[in-house]
């Protein structure tokens, strides 16, 4: 199956913003999620359930922090980051997702 030329420049831009939208709506429900995970850890905190220092926090850390750096610098490249039709997308999704 072949694209006549006149819609064919099309395709990428619009698989660009729709990979923008869908970054964008994870980003915001992931956000989202960490801002009730740190709630709830500052509740469990609070009531002495769990007890926490900021060198158990630094700790933790500096274990996980480079496990994620090295994951997502992997994926920085195949987003396409620097497409206005990707941050348009990134930014609806972030704004309505």
């Amino acid at each position: 199956m072949s694209l006549p030329a006149e819609i064919a420049w099309i395709v990428p831009i619009v698989a660009a913003f729709i990979i923008g939208l869908l970054v964008g709506a994870i980003i915001k429900k992931a956000f989202n999620l960490m801002v009730l995970l740190i709630a709830l850890i500052i509740v469990l905190v609070a009531t002495g359930a769990m007890s926490l220092s900021f060198h158990d926090l630094f700790d933790k850390a500096m274990e996980i922090l480079p496990k994620l750096y090295e994951a997502g610098s992997g994926w920085i490249n195949v987003l396409p980051y620097s497409s206005a039709a990707f941050l348009l997308g990134l930014a609806i999704g972030l704004w309505k997702g």
